[in-house]
């Protein structure tokens, strides 16, 4: 006898009662902890997560939607009769609003003041904050205070700081020999800050580097103490100096951190509205000044749509700037990986 058939008796003799020779073996069922550990690495994961969606779905992508379906609404809240269907007849108005492309402009003089001042001094400060230093800690630590500083408080002290009469910056000019001819043979010392978009753009660009430049330098320091120090040595060795180690090794080599900081200060600085609202001397009034000089279409969308009660057009004007947005933050994206020296 072969051993097959040999093994194929055994089989047969071993066989429970009651079951066929060859049939397959019983499942057996599971314990409660190999039911549990499944449940463990299959379901609990996605609980533990769920939260953060359903709370972006309810506060992120509903208001989001439901925007864009007001966008083509009259929805007004002063004449509430005239809701109905609009179509694309707010965004064919949108482009010929003067006061929108004023907005619009004002919005692209203060984030372009603001925002490449404020990422090329938050560079060159982690630079220097990435060398050997007293008091190391101290500074790290004092340069993100602005930040921690609530916005509001910061915004109200500094309109009194660019104040026309008796603001601190027209005190120093004043005493620099600056003064201002405001009509009528009434001089001042230093400038009206709020009168013209130039000095209006500047003091609120102030504003938004001074709270915004010690978050960037610590994200930029954090990115730095990943580049090993030997780079450094072997560029000094050849005869590098620290501008050109800067340009050349640093900030190539922390691309991505500095791809990140562009987007996310091309999206703060158009969707700004806190510093110009508080920067007004009637803030109710949500103007931007007596002509508009400084009023951004952050600024422009809450008066349109709580002042004026025009629910419609202000989400109309809300998508157009979302779509800004995106086509800026994506072209500077780009500009900024070309710069660094990316390849994508």
């Amino acid at each position: 006898m072969s051993t097959a058939s040999g093994r194929a008796a055994t089989d047969v003799a071993t066989a429970p009662p009651g079951e066929s020779p060859g049939s397959p073996a019983p499942r057996k069922t599971p314990t409660w902890s190999e039911r549990w550990g499944r449940f463990d690495h299959k379901v609990v994961p996605y609980l533990l997560i769920s939260p953060f969606f359903i709370l972006f779905a309810v506060f992120g992508l509903f208001p989001l939607a439901f925007n864009g379906v007001v966008a083509f609404r009259r929805w007004s809240l002063r004449n509430p009769a005239a809701d109905g269907w609009a179509g694309f007849d707010q965004f064919t108005r949108l482009i010929g609003d003067d006061r929108f492309w004023n907005a619009l402009g004002n919005t692209f003089g203060i984030f372009f003041l603001s925002t490449v001042p404020q990422l090329f001094m938050a560079l060159i400060i982690a630079s220097l904050l990435n060398r050997r230093l007293r008091a190391q800690s101290f500074f790290r630590v004092g340069i993100l205070l602005p930040y921690v500083t609530p916005i509001v408080a910061s915004t109200l002290v500094f309109s009194q700081v660019f104040g026309r009469d008796y603001g601190l910056a027209n005190w120093v000019l004043g005493f620099l020999g600056v003064t201002t001819e405001l009509g009528g043979g009434i001089i001042i010392d230093g400038v009206d800050w709020r009168a013209t978009k130039l000095t209006s753009w500047i003091a609120i660009a102030l504003m938004v580097n001074w709270k915004w430049i010690g978050y960037n330098a610590l994200l930029y320091l954090a990115a730095m103490q990943s580049i090993p120090k030997d780079v450094y040595e072997a560029a000094a060795l050849d005869g590098a100096g620290a501008w050109t180690q800067l340009w050349k090794i640093t900030v190539p080599m922390i691309r991505p951190m500095v791809l990140f900081t562009v987007v996310i200060s091309t999206i703060n600085g158009l969707q700004l509205f806190t510093e110009p609202m508080l920067f007004d001397t009637n803030p109710q009034s949500a103007s931007g000044g007596t002509r508009g000089q400084f009023q951004t279409v952050g600024v422009l969308i809450y008066q349109t749509g709580w002042k004026n009660g025009n629910l419609g057009y202000a989400a109309a004007m809300s998508w157009a700037l979302f779509l800004i947005i995106v086509v800026l933050a994506s072209f500077n994206a780009f500009l900024a990986n070309k710069l660094g020296g990316g390849k994508r």
